[in-house]
């Protein structure tokens, strides 16, 4: 296999079928972002599209944009068109609230269909909000059941008691992937339904809901499809199960008739039971911009450019310091997301060395490095220069000094 060169890597680049994405996204001079699975960056013309809503639709408009303006549709149109990116049919996603709301609703939701089941099951290695909303979901009335990569195993805790089992696609820390028809299949066999967390999935691996079977799934629109921070979340629930599910949060909006202002509350039929309240109009307006560049997107070629991206990274860092850090994301193309984490004894004072000198990725305790490959704007020179500095920082002992160890409240 040839040895990659800097002078081969902007050759891929000249080739590569989605380089023109990278136009439509502002990028600061000197930086190499690679932290878009935590926050990706701005689109070109969001900030068109948000002034557009401010001075036009809301200076102008006024409260007629409810309607001129398709705002009280907005959950709906938009949950559409990010159902398409995880492969789920019309009526079945709605944009709205956070990831953590939606998992509750979730959770609540698909316990109400297995009401003679009494134990739910998560990852313990799970991002740690999923955990919490299990815990809160089902109070002291369900057992919770932890899987690991070290064990118990999914087969080990599944039994006739199981109600919900609720995993992340691509883990957080390590960017191992779940095989997604195998598993909801193993779960459903067993009676329980399936809530997948695609938080770390969605823009960044190809996904189908619907061909899966899945039941129920929550994801956040921040990260790989650069929605912006605070972008708003979504909730798929399959359509077999719209109409019988019910869920705890019973806000106006979710309500067969809001308009009628009555004194009791009857949810709407299909998707829209599961709105709770009024929208973030603005925080939608950066989400909508987003997708329009979205829409255009091949996700098979995505798919084939994330893979190489970090193929590259591994075998540069492999080759360049593999004495400093353990590649701990799997090699195999199956099971692996979008990231590429590195562990290293201290994990955090080189990870501030990188930003300082333009490489952006992030860190997650104890002792991971974490780098995020979005394909729209990253090239593969950009993993070659990283690395470049990576390979600097840890060789010169820089991360050492005194500056790169005080932590800032976000890591």
């Amino acid at each position: 296999m040839t040895t990659p060169t800097r002078e081969s890597c902007v050759e891929l680049d000249v080739k590569d079928p989605l380089a023109g994405f990278r136009d439509d996204f502002v990028i600061p001079d000197g930086v190499i972002y690679l932290d878009g699975n935590s926050l990706g960056v701005l689109p070109a013309h969001t900030a068109s599209r948000i002034e557009h809503v401010v001075t036009q639709e809301w200076g102008q408009g006024l409260i007629r944009s409810w309607n001129d303006a398709g705002w009280f549709d907005k959950p709906r149109t938009l949950g559409d068109r990010v159902g398409a990116l995880v492969g789920a049919g019309p009526g079945q996603v709605v944009v709205c609230d956070s990831t953590s709301i939606n998992l509750f609703k979730a959770l609540a939701a698909a316990l109400t269909l297995r009401p003679d089941r009494h134990a739910v099951v998560g990852d313990r290695d799970n991002f740690p909000t999923d955990l919490y909303m299990m815990e809160g979901a089902t109070g002291s009335h369900h057992e919770r059941r932890l899987i690991s990569a070290d064990g118990p195993t999914l087969a080990d805790v599944l039994d006739e008691q199981v109600a919900v089992v609720v995993l992340t696609q691509v883990d957080y820390r390590t960017g191992r992937m779940y095989d997604m028809a195998a598993v909801t299949a193993q779960v459903q066999a067993a009676g329980a339904l399936m809530i997948w967390d695609l938080s770390h999935s969605v823009g960044a691996v190809p996904v189908d809901l619907d061909g899966c079977g899945a039941d129920f799934a929550v994801g956040c629109s921040y990260k790989y499809l650069n929605g912006g921070p605070g972008a708003p979340a979504f909730i798929y629930v399959a359509s077999r199960h719209q109409d019988a599910a019910t869920q705890p949060l019973a806000g106006w909006h979710g309500h067969a008739r809001p308009f009628e202002f009555t004194d009791s509350y009857e949810p709407a039929p299909g998707i829209t039971r599961f709105l709770v309240g009024t929208p973030p109009l603005l925080s939608y307006a950066g989400l909508e911009a987003s997708l329009e560049i979205w829409d255009r997107v091949d996700m098979a070629a995505l798919r084939a450019k994330s893979l190489a991206l970090t193929d590259l990274f591994i075998e540069l860092v492999e080759s360049r310091v593999p004495d400093h850090v353990e590649v701990v994301t799997p090699r195999d193309h199956a099971v692996r997301g979008s990231q590429v984490s590195l562990r290293h004894e201290d994990g955090y004072a080189p990870m501030a060395a990188l930003i300082e000198r333009g490489v952006i990725g992030d860190f997650r305790a104890p002792d991971l490095m974490r780098f995020g490959f979005t394909p729209l704007y990253v090239g593969y020179a950009d993993v070659w220069d990283a690395v470049d500095v990576l390979a600097d920082v840890l060789e010169s002992g820089v991360w050492r000094e005194a500056r790169f160890a005080t932590r800032n409240a976000v890591t």
